[in-house]
């Protein structure tokens, strides 16, 4: 487990990765988007609280229940793509704490404090929102992460009667290369780091 990936694990996951805005005609199989839900349940979360819940829209009805709520921007790549991923937060993730921390009451840190729980399960989330795409690269996935969404409206949309609430999207496909953009530059060590 010490072991460091060889490179081409590397390029799959990072250095030849790209965020795509473009998607072949090719569906994911439900086998497929259960594999990768397997494989991002398995990242570290604070407390193992996984706050995380995935809306896979693929269907023609919930492509068209999620389109009035994206900015113009996004809404040819996201009705495009297979499958739109709604990464939520569901705000009462403490009441499954129990089952998934039974070493000590953690549901008690989270019954009295709502900014508490609200910061929990936004942090962690996005955490797993990014295990989901580093899945989604390992199972030969594309995606394309994005804000660029009505929050309020799509919360209405999809969760009305839940206790989750929106995060951020993920297009999820096998993407078309030649609609790439160039790779934008990143912040050096230097410029991002510190050493302490």
């Amino acid at each position: 487990m010490s072991a460091p990936l060889d490179q081409t694990a590397l390029a799959t996951l990072f250095t030849e990765a790209r965020t795509h805005n473009g998607w072949q005609d090719k569906p994911i199989s439900d086998g497929l988007l259960e594999e990768l839900y397997q494989l991002t349940r398995l990242g570290p979360t604070s407390a193992n609280c996984c706050p995380a819940r995935f809306v896979f829209v693929r269907s023609e009805e919930g492509k068209r229940k999620l389109e009035p709520c994206l900015s113009r921007g996004n809404r040819d790549k996201t009705m495009g793509a297979p499958v739109t991923v709604i990464v939520a937060y569901d705000s009462a993730f403490y009441d499954a704490l129990p089952e998934l921390f039974p070493h000590g009451d953690a549901r008690s840190w989270f019954t009295s404090s709502p900014a508490l729980v609200e910061e929990t399960a936004f942090r962690n989330s996005s955490m797993q929102a990014a295990y989901l795409i580093l899945a989604a690269r390992s199972l030969g996935l594309d995606t394309g992460p994005m804000s660029g969404f009505d929050k309020d409206l799509l919360d209405a949309t999809f969760f009305a009667d839940s206790a989750w609430k929106s995060n951020l999207l993920i297009n999820l496909g096998y993407g078309d290369p030649d609609k790439l953009f160039d790779r934008l530059p990143r912040l050096s060590f230097a410029k991002a780091c510190m050493l302490a």
